[in-house]
């Protein structure tokens, strides 16, 4: 099958998880995707455990989950970036690439001759995507950004959490490594029409993607509403600033999301619950009051709701037609039927593992489907092969760049 990138080899000098995500997405694609990775150590995830991958016989082996995630599709290179040699080979396979990804601190990479100036010299076509916490400029560049604090000084954590009044209240990060991902994601926008353009132009270009910028691009209507009111949003857990009820509640063995967008839904709500006298309480009768009267209305609601099971309330609202779904946990995630048909879980055969389980990606492309053949790599697995097929280095060159330490 063609694949939509089978054209593109990029050069994957990044690590962790933004810069990783990207070149991920860009593999699924079918691009040629070659790990750089520090001799003996490798990216930092793949210490990021328990969990592990296991093997047959059920004995965790070195691939940490955390780093399975984020790097299946590639090939990967072990080569000491601080060596001269290291240097120059890197240079040497930058000719042979149309990408290079990296997420070193600012500057750091001039030191070695590999940052943009220095390889577009070399390669005036190459498409370059930095990625780093706070961008090339400004007074925070030379600091270094990680996800959890950018979710908090990009506002992602003010809107996130139970509100302060309330038990448990307080701000709360994503429960995944949402900055981190969706850089990741704006990154493969990024560099995916950079190489368009050098298609049609035949120029390449630089790309400078920030976490905090992502984090505050992505607070979407959040930012919106303050820019335009000048009051910032405040958390409201689980439940809606405007529309009462549309938040989970607890039943008998689990949780529930309840959405009355209306009046009628929310009288079939109650009366469904054997509480038809809320239906028509003068306190709750519609949308404004009860959005008035939470704080009265919400706690009857709660009780009504935790007197059946999550199956039961499901089949009852479903059949008056109120919106409603189940809070499922990973497991029941993995056992939905509908995800099980879109097989979005599925395995890959890895050296070490005999197989390993993974995600696949969401992208379901007609006529150059997502690639899924090679699992995450071992540390170095590729490293003669790359030097031999690319650059085409003899065993004795090999030999010798790991005789040096570059390799």
């Amino acid at each position: 099958m063609p694949k939509a990138l089978g054209h593109i080899r990029v050069l994957d000098l990044s690590r962790v998880l933004a810069g990783p995500w990207c070149a991920q997405n860009l593999a699924d694609l079918g691009a040629d995707v070659i790990k750089i990775e520090r001799p003996g150590v490798g990216d930092d995830t793949r210490a990021w455990g328990p969990p592990y991958a296991h093997d047959a016989a059920g004995n965790p082996t070195s691939e940490a989950a955390y780093y399975l995630a984020a790097n299946r599709g590639k090939r990967s290179v072990t080569v000491d970036i601080a060596s001269a040699g290291g240097q120059a080979l890197l240079r040497e396979l930058v000719l042979h690439c149309d990408v290079v990804l990296e997420n070193f601190k600012v500057g750091q990479l001039a030191r070695y001759g590999l940052d943009y100036a220095s390889l577009r010299a070399l390669k005036p076509d190459i498409v370059y995507c930095s990625i780093t916490g706070f961008g090339q400029d400004g007074p925070y560049a030379h600091r270094a950004g990680y996800d959890f604090l950018i979710q908090g000084m990009g506002g992602l954590m003010s809107v996130t959490g139970e509100r302060d009044a309330l038990p448990g209240g307080g701000p709360q990060k994503a429960g995944v490594a949402l900055t981190d991902i969706m850089t990741g994601m704006y990154a493969t926008v990024a560099v995916l029409a950079a190489l368009t353009h050098r298609d049609r132009t035949g120029e390449g270009q630089y790309i400078d993607m920030a976490l905090l910028d992502t984090q505050v691009a992505m607070l979407a209507n959040m930012g919106s509403n303050y820019l335009n009111t000048g009051t910032p949003p405040q958390r409201w857990g689980n439940a809606h600033a405007n529309i009462v009820p549309y938040q989970t509640f607890a039943c008998l063995d689990g949780h529930i999301i309840v959405a009355a967008g209306n009046d009628s839904q929310y009288q079939k709500f109650v009366e469904a619950g054997g509480r038809p006298a809320l239906a028509h309480d003068p306190l709750y009768a519609t949308n404004p009051l009860r959005v008035k009267h939470r704080d009265t209305l919400v706690p009857l609601l709660a009780a009504m709701v935790l007197e059946r099971s999550r199956a039961d309330w499901i089949a009852l609202l479903e059949a008056v037609g109120v919106p409603c779904g189940p809070i499922n946990d990973i497991a029941d995630v993995f056992a939905n039927p509908q995800v099980q048909a879109r097989e979005l879980a599925f395995k890959l055969p890895h050296p070490s593992a005999g197989s390993v389980k993974l995600v696949r990606s969401p992208m379901r492309m007609s006529a150059t489907p997502v690639v899924t053949d090679l699992a995450p790599p071992l540390l170095g697995q590729h490293t003669v092969e790359v030097l031999r097929d690319v650059l085409g280095k003899s065993a004795k060159d090999i030999a010798d760049l790991h005789a040096h330490g570059v390799l």
